[in-house]
């Protein structure tokens, strides 16, 4: 009877045990299945212009069957290095508390304090540098990919030629208006809809190798990497430059790193090498297949590859997918502003949540209207795909490179590589990175240029803004006075307190803050309850609610509070507040005044920065959103001050 008990509860525990396995599958399955439509839009859609640019482009190669096999080798191993390996295997091991994207690497790596010795500050430079490229490839993404959706229809005939732009901008301009109303249900059907678009590409990829006579023995030979090098030795210079071509069948591999926090590192893993990878593959080496049996009579190796009854849904279905790779970017753009702004390198902007659920769902509707606006004019002046595809690459290549320098300082400096191992990691990918780097300055006289002047102009934001802030924090520091100085000046005079409590906000979590002093030398009163409050962005994405507050009781009926949030995270006074309570110190709106700073600052002062520098940051300072409307304090609550600052 005992045996039979125990071998029951043996089955019931392996019941169990098997029901939760099955269930944790059931969630890795379903997040891969999300992942397909959030993470690979952008690199999904590559075939559309990949090879076509390879044959066709400013510096394309002729159609023989060596250098179609060439190219083919070189996509086949520059999806395997950089994605496969670089990204998937290395450095989706280098998450910030399961966090990935540049901004969050950038910030394991960055010393806490602000004086940077030389090479380090060179370090944070090339990855501050490599975020602002990300701008860059958000704004040429939704143009190459949309118009080079639409333009499958002059496949089918010529008649829709001069209404291609059109509607290519009106897509675009759709899918920034709609912006405002959140992704949610638009993101319930980006996974299956990308589901089916990898599914219809591999199969039509698998369908032209076989239809093509003798293909698939040129094809499959592309497997070797000698035939990559041969290719270089017999086409030169100019087969060095059809790089520039052929990184465009990895943009969007920073998409794997940067969305890693959503999705995981399996569902992630398990999406790539199920389905993307074999689909994109088939399909590469079917466009391979095609321009083998056709030569220069094909003009449009993706679309060609349907039969002619599939044309126009193949049409809708690449247009579906291209507007959830632009979705993708567009998000992505709001994310990386809002960390940007976290740890400093961004004034505040108005964060507008569109899901309840879904904290990372945001609007910036400032950054909308500049991606919308860019992306139009894009579109409108470069008019077609191939002539964007000189504008398209070098930011994408500028930020993996730099995501490889931070990924080396990782090894060394959190994961104690040696010397020999980081640098030999290090150095493979950036064989790869830096030669599609190189071949990508090329591009700049036609529309390369782009790229790299938004890069360059969001750099410029971003280092203003962190020197102006740290140059006006060491200005309010020198005005403001010791707490023991301020707290026994309050003992030993008789100051009126009068009822209430009064929230002084304060950037610099120490001494006395000089809107304090600056309201107690003109109303020479305090309330009863002081309490000075310092919001803090830490360097890891997310601050457990234990760990988010530090209350200290000053005495006189003073206390400072120090709040803690991530990066990733959104910080509101409500939420301080109630936090503060479970910590002792409650707090009743009704009988609480918020006291913020406004400081009208001037380019006079003796702050070493170069006068546009100051007159940007003085800009920028300008067009922000208060304290107030950020923090989303109760409005009837705040008292602002004014002070000014001489930079």
């Amino acid at each position: 009877m005992e045996t039979k008990t125990a071998q029951s509860d043996t089955a019931i525990a392996d019941t169990t045990t098997g029901t939760k396995e099955a269930a944790r599958q059931s969630a890795v399955l379903g997040l891969a299945l999300a992942a397909l439509g959030v993470v690979f839009g952008d690199i999904g859609t590559s075939p559309l212009y990949a090879v076509r640019e390879c044959f066709v482009g400013p510096h394309a190669v002729a159609i023989t069957p060596q250098n179609v096999v060439g190219v083919l080798s070189l996509v086949f191993w520059s999806l395997t290095v950089v994605i496969s390996i670089k990204y998937l295997v290395f450095v989706m091991r280098a998450d910030n508390e399961g966090e990935g994207g540049i901004l969050a690497l950038l910030a394991l790596v960055m010393p806490r304090e602000s004086h940077l010795p030389l090479r380090r500050s060179v370090l944070v430079s090339c990855g501050l540098f490599g975020a602002a490229l990300l701008y860059g490839d958000g704004i040429i993404t939704p143009a190459i990919s949309v118009l080079s959706a639409v333009e499958g229809l002059n496949v089918a005939t010529h008649a829709f030629e001069p209404y291609v732009v059109p509607i290519a901008a009106g897509i675009l301009l759709l899918l920034f208006a709609v912006q405002r109303h959140g992704t949610g249900g638009l993101g319930a059907v980006f996974g299956p809809a990308m589901l089916v678009w990898f599914l219809v590409i591999g199969i039509l990829g698998l369908r032209a190798i076989f239809k093509q006579p003798h293909a698939e023995v040129w094809i499959w030979a592309a497997l070797n990497p000698w035939h990559a090098i041969e290719f270089f030795s017999r086409n030169g210079l100019q087969g060095f430059l059809v790089l520039g071509s052929v990184v465009l069948c990895i943009t969007g591999g920073e998409a794997l790193y940067a969305d890693m926090g959503h999705f995981g590192r399996r569902p992630i893993r398990l999406a790539w090498y199920g389905l993307v990878f074999p689909a994109l593959l088939l399909n590469y080496f079917g466009q391979g297949a095609l321009l083998l049996a056709k030569g220069s009579a094909v003009s449009h190796p993706f679309f060609e590859l349907a039969p002619s009854w599939m044309l126009y849904p193949l049409v809708g279905l690449a247009t579906v997918a291209t507007i959830i790779a632009s979705q993708a970017l567009i998000s992505g753009a709001f994310s990386l502003t809002h960390q940007a702004s976290q740890l400093g390198y961004l004034p505040r902007f108005n964060i507008i949540h569109t899901s309840e659920e879904q904290a990372g769902q945001i609007y910036i509707p400032q950054v909308n209207v500049a991606l919308g606006a860019l992306c139009l004019m894009l579109v409108l002046g470069f008019q077609s795909s191939s002539a964007l595809a000189g504008a398209y690459g070098l930011a994408v290549t500028g930020t993996m490179t730099a995501t490889t320098l931070l990924f080396y300082a990782v090894t060394r400096q959190l994961w104690s590589w040696s010397l020999l191992t980081g640098v030999g990691a290090a150095a493979l990918f950036l064989l790869f990175d830096l030669s599609f780097l190189l071949a990508n300055l090329a591009k700049l006289p036609h529309g390369g240029w782009f790229a790299l002047a938004v890069g360059v102009v969001v750099f410029t934001v971003l280092t203003t803004w962190k020197r102006g802030r740290s140059e006006v924090a060491a200005l309010l520091e020198r005005g403001s006075v010791s707490e023991e100085a301020f707290l026994a000046d309050v003992q030993n005079q008789r100051v009126v307190r009068v009822d209430g409590t009064a929230v002084v906000m304060t950037s610099t979590p120490k001494g006395m803050p000089a809107i304090l002093l600056h309201y107690f030398k003109h109303t020479k009163t305090l309330h009863k309850r002081v309490v000075l409050l310092s919001i803090l962005t830490e360097k890891r994405p997310e601050v457990p609610d234990k760990e988010k507050i530090e209350v200290k009781e000053l005495g006189q009926g003073f206390y400072r509070i120090i709040a803690h949030f991530g990066f990733m995270e959104m910080p509101r006074i409500r939420h301080v507040l109630r936090l503060c309570q479970a910590k002792g110190l409650a707090f009743d709106l009704m009988t609480t005044t918020f006291f913020l700073g406004r400081e009208t600052l001037l380019p006079t002062g003796r702050a070493r920065m170069a006068k546009w520098r100051k007159r940007l940051y003085i800009l920028l300072a300008r067009n922000a959103p208060s304290a107030a409307a950020f923090f989303e304090i109760p409005v009837n609550r705040v008292v602002e001050l004014g002070a000014q600052l001489e930079l």
